[in-house]
């Protein structure tokens, strides 16, 4: 049995069992806390330049003023923000829960049909839009309830004379961010004292099992995750000195929790990145900001180490790379340590957990090849069929109970029956095994599994296993229906540039590291593989063409 929480035999002198969720009373607290102890010290840099705590302070308290006053906008209201990282990004969220609502996240790429359900789901009546993605709404607007756009250019919240897209011109009415920051500085700001309970997001899942729901997630979850998250990464968690490089869009929660909220706590500057598949650019900015911390996905740490001039860049102050979103490959972490010298520590959540689960603390020596040990004040259990759970080293599917699950899905009360045992663990969907030391390791997700002649066969280990074959840049693999074994493994290959390839060769390398039943049995060479904009393959794309 796993409830035992073999994980904090592990956790040695420098991690506490336990966490205080209610070290701060709310985000806002945490926020204004930082603002008066930090005030002179750089918060965010953006194209080229840079906003001092004491400039949020004033901006975003300019910014609540003029929501309260001049929109009405009142506790608990939901406003849309759909921008890339942007200054006008932190500016905005602070404003926003100052003035006591919650904000709903959305993602500036997503589709009409994407962005009207959103809308209409979480009830927003006010957006902050990036001027870039208004012809999506556009498109959409007259079938929602949204009443104000608040627009938002590049330079905005910085020097405001960038070149930016043009607003679309069916949204004639729109209010410039910039001149809602300027009446919002003539108005008085009522403070608003918002508890732990209080909504502060509402974080729209990727929609992978149709359409996509909100997470809850209240003030208390978060900062909870924050105090969780500290402990587990001591020594880059130096108030005040720490660098870091947000490449991952700040609508994603990951980076919301781990790059902004949680280092803005501790007085961190941080270097917004608005596109990073502009691999030249954020190189660029790499070189700039010389980090101590850097967070992505697996397909970003490839992007950079293919960059040719990565190697220029002096990495000397890295104390922290984190990845999570999706699994990272031993072979893209060796490759980083070669580079910089460090490892890339892995850690697992969900938008549903504020998203930290289980994190690799500081002190393991090398890639773990796991999802490392839960976070303090959170229990973690893996079961089977009827809700049995499993005994330690068994597979089951993963299920979380901390200060950081969300209080549900928004108006969902079907799927939140279905969401959470009888005994309130949140269920993930995704299938680990625990080791006896407690080090977590993530199999796949439960609907992604092949089941091959009764076998269940993981698509993450076949991926990680083509990974080591030469000639091989990326691969997905996803279950395709076969008459004799039920299911049949598919391989999708990016084969690297100027490489030959065959399926023998692929068919050869897996056969060398794979049981027969996992090998793959059908092949498909492609140039590109559907992602999403945090860069996770999307295999439910590759199901539909598979």
């Amino acid at each position: 049995m796993t409830s035992s929480k073999p994980w904090l035999a592990s956790y040695g002198s420098r991690i506490p069992a336990e966490i205080d969720p209610n070290r701060y009373a709310s985000v806002v607290h945490l926020f204004e806390d930082a603002m008066r102890r930090y005030a002179d010290k750089p918060a965010f840099h953006s194209f080229g330049h840079t906003l001092s705590y004491a400039d949020c302070e004033c901006h975003s308290r300019a910014f609540a003023a003029y929501l309260q006053k001049r929109l009405d906008v009142r506790r608990g209201d939901r406003i849309g923000v759909m921008m890339p990282n942007l200054l006008a990004f932190p500016i905005a969220m602070m404003g926003i829960l100052r003035a006591g609502a919650a904000q709903v996240n959305i993602n500036p790429l997503y589709t009409p049909r994407e962005l009207e359900h959103q809308l209409n789901d979480a009830g927003v009546e006010v957006l902050v839009i990036f001027s870039g993605s208004t012809p999506t709404l556009g498109d959409i607007i007259g079938n929602t309830g949204v009443k104000t756009v608040i627009t938002v250019d590049v330079g905005d919240g910085g020097t405001g004379n960038l070149p930016s897209p043009p607003v679309d011109t069916r949204l004639a009415g729109a209010m410039p961010f910039s001149k809602a920051l300027a009446l919002g500085a003539m108005l008085e700001f009522d403070r608003v004292e918002l508890a732990g309970d209080d909504l502060l997001f509402l974080q729209y899942t990727g929609g992978t099992t149709g359409v996509s729901k909100g997470a809850a997630l209240s003030h208390r979850n978060v900062v909870a995750n924050t105090e969780q998250f500290k402990p587990f990464m001591p020594d880059a968690m130096r108030p005040g000195e720490e660098v870091v490089v947000t490449a991952l869009p700040l609508y994603h929660i990951f980076a919301l929790m781990v790059n902004l909220i949680t280092y803005f706590s501790l007085g961190a500057q941080n270097w917004l990145v608005a596109n990073p598949r502009d691999m030249d650019g954020f190189v660029a900015i790499l070189a700039k900001a010389r980090c101590s911390v850097i967070t992505g996905v697996n397909t970003l740490f490839g992007g950079m180490l293919a960059h040719p001039r990565i190697g220029e860049v002096d990495f000397s102050n890295l104390r922290l790379a984190a990845g999570g979103g999706s699994a990272i490959l031993a072979s893209t972490s060796a490759k980083w340590k070669k580079l910089t010298g460090l490892d890339i520590q892995e850690g697992y959540g969900l938008s549903e957990t504020s998203p930290v689960v289980s994190f690799n603390p500081q002190m393991v020596d090398g890639f773990s090849g796991t999802v490392g040990l839960p976070l303090p004040s959170t229990e973690v259990k893996l079961v089977a069929d009827k809700d049995h759970e499993v005994a330690i080293g068994e597979a089951g599917e993963v299920c979380v109970r901390g200060p950081q699950v969300m209080r549900g899905y928004w108006q969902q009360p079907e799927a939140n029956a279905s969401a959470f045992t009888d005994d309130g663990f949140f269920r993930t969907g995704d299938v680990g095994v625990l080791d006896d030391r407690g080090f977590l390791r993530i199999v796949d997700r439960k609907k992604d599994m092949v089941l091959v002649s009764g076998f269940n066969v993981y698509p993450n280990e076949i991926e990680a296993v083509v990974a080591g074959c030469p000639g091989v840049l990326e691969s997905a693999c996803v279950g395709v229906s076969d008459e004799r074994t039920g299911e049949a493994v598919k391989l999708f290959v990016v084969p690297a540039p100027g490489a030959t390839l065959t399926e023998e060769q692929l068919a050869e390398h897996c056969r060398r590291e794979l049981v027969a039943y996992k090998v793959p049995r059908h092949f498909r060479f492609v140039d590109a593989l559907p992602k999403s904009t945090v860069g996770k393959i999307l295999r439910r794309e590759l199901r539909d063409t598979a």
